[in-house]
């Protein structure tokens, strides 16, 4: 077959394997050449696409390839797509030098080290729009322009490397910055502020500080993503924050925030993310966030949020609501089950078998441009308290349900509108003073994977239709003031000590303490058997007739003992005085267990 004509060839996302045969560059004719995500291994010698003088797009992305780094050869082809990431890379390579019509350079998840080389702001200034170095081990830009030299540049993508220093200032252009993952410090410049056109902005976990300046507030509507997560920003959030409608995710977690949420965020209708966990902000709780009709997560986890969360007063309730985390808090109150009275499982996810996360799709470059298919899809990632330890979600579930309202001053009883809760895989309501007694109707909440009450005042007993919870994998009632049986059979058979200890009143298994060792919980004695004229009397009856049997018996036990008594003592006296008269006490004891001898055997006589 003669191929020599063939200008495009698109393999990629296979499962080919073995070297990359020579036979390819004698494709003379190749544009477009694709050979990314295989398992293509080897060397390749990338000087050998001298050969390919039409080549443009080329693709090696994704395999087992190292490539061989060729000199800064003028006589390569001026590619406008360059893919090599994962292509064991050591040093940022020298044949980019030459390269000034480059639309997309994709050297990420390699082993670039060092600080980059000065040439590269000179390499193509005017056409590049997509630069992606993450995941390497580069510790410096260098001496580099403010803002970044690139005019047409739309997604820079830094991430995962040792980046140390200020934060760089891309151009304005820039819909898509990602430089979180590194060790950034200092202020942010007032220059960010020309980033009109910012699509995603992901600082997070730098050493970043100091407050945030006023004219970020003047971001455009494009505004999708901000995370700002694990940096060191303090201040005030600016309260006229975000003007736009189009914000799906604002993450500030862990910072040093002080103040109220910005109540501007009102107006971000299609906001489905709100996380300004691990904080110091000082407010009630946002109730006014209800009308949301978008909002899948609320996390206001470590704050000083404080009071009582009231009943709401419009008919949305957080109609999409799936994640809420209030934990470590100053909430107090009755618990706040009635906001979450519309949780409903999502129509499009309920019979769904395809996973979907929380995430946002905000490419606005053509496909065939993209240095990988995830720069502009950002995934949510949070960590929540999930069977009693940190759990980190590198990303969420659209159907993952959980509630985490532990460590405030919650107080009352455990409303049996709770059964409403259905499709919720995690509650924690520890570490409260809660109430009352566990609610049967629990057991509706038939996907529940983890049950978190410990650190309360609940009473009574653990309801043995929690067994029926097929898919609870951790179970902790522990420091409470529950009493009776545990539970047996089903997952109860799982958990240990640890989910029940601190609970005086609880016996059985998997504790120590047997029931039968405590007489609150003795089995009931057997029916005693009667005539068949008699058993179909009822109880209270047959209660009845031993009471006087009982008070006869005793009765007469007296009277027999009091009359030999008295015949023993004056009609003996001399005779008694001799033999007990220093012994008075004991003649009075045995006269007494005498009297209640007689009562027993009187009894047994009946029961026989």
């Amino acid at each position: 077959m003669n191929l020599t004509k063939l200008t495009s060839l698109e393999l990629g996302n296979n499962n080919l394997q073995g070297r990359i045969p020579d036979s390819i560059f004698n494709l003379k004719n190749l544009k477009y050449l694709d050979l990314a995500s295989n398992t293509f291994s080897g060397s390749v010698e990338f000087g050998k696409f001298v050969k390919l003088k039409y080549l443009t797009f080329l693709r090696l992305s994704n395999n087992q390839l190292s490539v061989e780094d060729a000199s800064a050869n003028a006589s390569l082809p001026k590619f406008q797509l360059l893919g090599l990431s994962s292509c064991n890379l050591n040093k940022f390579p020298d044949f980019v030098k030459n390269q000034d019509r480059l639309v997309c350079l994709d050297l990420s998840n390699n082993n670039i080290h060092g600080m980059l080389p000065e040439w590269i702001w000179d390499t193509s200034k005017l056409s590049l729009v997509s630069l992606c170095l993450s995941k390497n081990f580069i510790t410096s830009l260098g001496q580099y322009p403010m803002p970044l030299p690139w005019t047409r540049l739309r997604g820079l993508d830094l991430r995962s490397n040792l980046l140390q220093g200020s934060l760089p200032i891309p151009p304005a252009t820039i819909a898509h910055y990602y430089i979180s993952n590194n060790s950034l410090t200092g202020n942010i410049s007032e220059l960010i502020c020309i980033l009109t056109a910012i699509r995603v902005l992901d600082l997070a976990k730098n050493n970043l500080s100091g407050s945030l300046p006023r004219c970020m507030q003047n971001f455009g509507a494009s505004l999708l993503v901000i995370d700002l997560e694990r940096n060191k920003f303090r201040g005030s959030i600016p309260q006229t924050w975000i003007q736009g409608t189009e914000l799906r995710i604002i993450n500030f977690r862990q910072n040093r925030f002080q103040g109220q949420l910005p109540r501007s965020l009102v107006k971000c209708m299609r906001l489905e993310v709100a996380d300004f966990s691990n904080n110091k902000l000082h407010d009630l709780f946002p109730s006014w966030l209800e009308n949301l009709p978008n909002l899948k997560v609320l996390n206001l986890r470590s704050n000083n949020f404080h009071g009582q969360i009231g009943a709401s007063k419009a008919g949305y309730k957080f109609p999409n609501l799936r994640v809420i985390d209030l934990s470590l808090n100053g909430f107090t109150g009755k618990l706040p089950f009635e906001i979450f009275g519309n949780w409903k499982q999502p129509r499009e996810f309920a019979n769904s078998d395809i996973l979907s996360y929380i995430q946002v799709n905000s490419s606005i470059v053509p496909q065939r441009f993209l240095c990988n298919s995830w720069l502009y899809d950002y995934n949510y990632t949070m960590t929540m308290t999930n069977k009693g330890v940190a759990v980190f979600y590198e990303k969420v579930l659209e159907l993952f349900k959980a509630i985490d309202i532990s460590s405030n001053r919650f107080g009352g009883e455990i409303p049996e509108s709770i059964e409403n809760l259905r499709g919720f895989r995690l509650l924690n309501l520890s570490n409260n003073v809660l109430t009352g007694h566990i609610p049967p109707s629990l057991a509706n909440l038939t996907e529940l994977e983890s049950l978190d009450f410990s650190k309360n005042n609940f009473s009574g007993e653990i309801p043995q239709q929690l067994t029926q919870l097929t898919f609870l994998g951790f179970f902790n009632v522990s420091n409470n003031l529950l009493t009776g049986p545990i539970p047996q059979g089903d997952q109860f058979g799982t958990f240990g000590n640890n989910s029940f200890e601190g609970n005086s009143g609880l016996c059985g298994r998997p504790l120590s303490k047997n029931c039968e060792d405590s007489n609150a919980y003795l089995p009931a004695p057997p029916s005693i058997s009667v005539d068949q004229s008699q058993e179909s009397g009822s109880a209270f009856e047959f209660g009845w007739e031993i009471l006087v049997v009982v008070v006869v018996g005793y009765a007469f036990g007296q009277v027999v003992g009091v009359t030999i008594g008295h015949i023993v003592i004056t009609r003996k006296h001399d005779w008694f005085m001799n033999i007990f008269g220093k012994n008075s006490l004991l003649i009075t004891s045995i006269l007494f267990s005498g009297c209640v001898v007689l009562n027993v055997i009187v009894f047994w006589l009946y029961l026989k």
